[in-house]
Formats: structure tokens, sequence, C-alpha cells
């Protein structure tokens, strides 16, 4: 039998749910003008980029040659690796590592994303958990399982407490990463106050880094390729598709009703 419902004051909506709600919003917004103050551009290395377009086009090659015919498959595959003209066989990188504690942009840009991203969440983060810690706030409408127990009740230790409650701590980080709309609303799509965004480019930008030694990149590129068969994936599809019975008059209907309307 399941046990009582909760019934909660309704106070808790005007001092705890909303509170959060608008610090952690004009927090997020805070961070997105002090992020554009600290700003600074930096210097593209035009080799760098050039050598991962080739291996992002190569990749592509790799994946979507299937749609190109066999001699435009070919000519591409020509080009990167041909025996003696080939590009993952000619070029060759000087490697030059880089020294994170003397190369003082990395640190600066390592000091300036921890003040802007990482310590206002710690610092937030722990006033809410102390100012509203052991507050039940909300429900989501929907039956969970104990699972979300740790991650929608944190600073809650009620064992019996059904896991679709949500409490204050849980609520502040669910607004961290549950803004981002009201973020691309108002500050535009390119804001740093969404955290989940930043978190995604770092890890899009990590994938689409350029190794460190690019000519043991350019190496496993060329053995990737070369094993590649052409298979044309479009071989016959007219006959493919002359043979279907295709019905165009709901088409041309709909495309007169547009017309007159």
């Amino acid at each position: 039998m399941a046990g009582p419902e909760l019934l909660l004051d309704s106070s808790i909506r005007m001092w705890v749910v909303l509170p959060i709600v608008f610090i952690t919003f004009f927090v997020g917004v805070i961070r997105h003008y002090v992020t554009q103050l600290l700003h600074n551009d930096k210097k593209v290395d035009l080799e760098q980029v050039s050598d991962s377009q080739v291996l992002l086009r190569s990749r592509i090659l790799r994946e979507n040659g299937k749609y190109i015919p066999r001699q435009s498959f070919a000519m591409r595959k020509h080009y990167f690796n041909n025996a003696e003209t080939g590009f993952f066989k000619k070029v060759k990188r000087k490697v030059v590592p880089k020294n994170p504690m003397t190369d003082t942009s990395m640190l600066t840009d390592m000091m300036k994303g921890n003040l802007t991203n990482v310590l206002p969440m710690i610092v937030i983060g722990g006033w809410i958990n102390w100012a509203f810690s052991g507050f039940v706030i909300t429900k989501v409408p929907f039956p969970l399982t104990l699972r979300f127990k740790p991650m929608l009740q944190r600073g809650i230790d009620l064992l019996s407490l059904d896991a679709s409650w949500v409490s204050s701590a849980s609520w502040y980080f669910l607004n961290v990463f549950g803004l981002r709309s009201m973020y691309s609303l108002i500050l535009g799509q390119d804001n740093a106050a969404d955290q989940s965004r930043i978190m995604q480019d770092q890890m899009t930008g990590a994938a689409m880094a350029m190794p460190a030694d690019p000519n043991k990149a350019f190496k496993s590129e060329w053995e990737a390729l070369e094993v590649v068969e052409h298979k044309w994936a479009l071989e016959n599809v007219e006959e493919e598709l002359m043979s279907r019975d295709l019905n165009f008059g709901g088409f041309f209907t709909q495309e007169m009703k547009s017309t007159l309307f």
C-alpha cells in the first residue's frame, strides 16, 4: 500500500523555488558578461587547422565514399594515399611539443575557465546547499526508480521518501543545466552562460583538435583509408526508382492548393 502523499507549504514556492531559479539565472548572465570581458583572441595556427581539415576530409571519404562514383572515389584516394605524391606520404610535419608550464597562454586560459565556470558553480552551489538545505520543493510528474534518488534528493537521506521528489540542492543543479533556452533567448545562441553548451564545446573541441603528433595521425589515417574498398551504394538506383509504383496525384493536388491559397 502506498504511503501518504506529502503536502508542501505554499511558501516554499516563493522562498525556495523561485529564489534558486533567479539566482541561477542571474549568475549565468553575470558569467556571460565576465567571460566576454576576459575573452582574448587566440592565435590560430593555419598549418594545424589545415591538417585537421585534411584528416576530416579523409574520414568523410571513408564513411561516405560509397555515395560518389568509383572514379571520383579513386581520384580522392589517390590524392591522399598515393605512394609518391599522396598527401599522407609526402607531408611531414615538424613536431614541437608544448610545455604547459612555460606556455603562459595555456595557463591563463585555464585560470580564466576556472574563474568563470568552476568557481561560481562551487560557491553558489555551496551557498544554496547551506541556505536552502533540507527542503523538498517539487515532484516530477512521473514515477522514478530508486536509482534517481541520489541525483534528485541530494542533501536528504530519507529511504521512505519517493524518488520522484526533488530537493533544493538538486533543484539548483537542474536549473544550471536546464536554463539554456532562456539564455539563448535573452543572450543569443553564442553565449557563455550555458554550462551544458560549454561542456559540449569542450568535448567537441577535444575530439576535433589536431593530435600532438600529426605524422602519427597521418600514418593511421593512411592505413585506414588504404583498406577501404569502393562499393557504390547508388548502383541501379534508376531501375529501382522506375520499377516502383509512384503516385504523384496527391503531390500535385497539394501543390495546387498551396498555389491557390
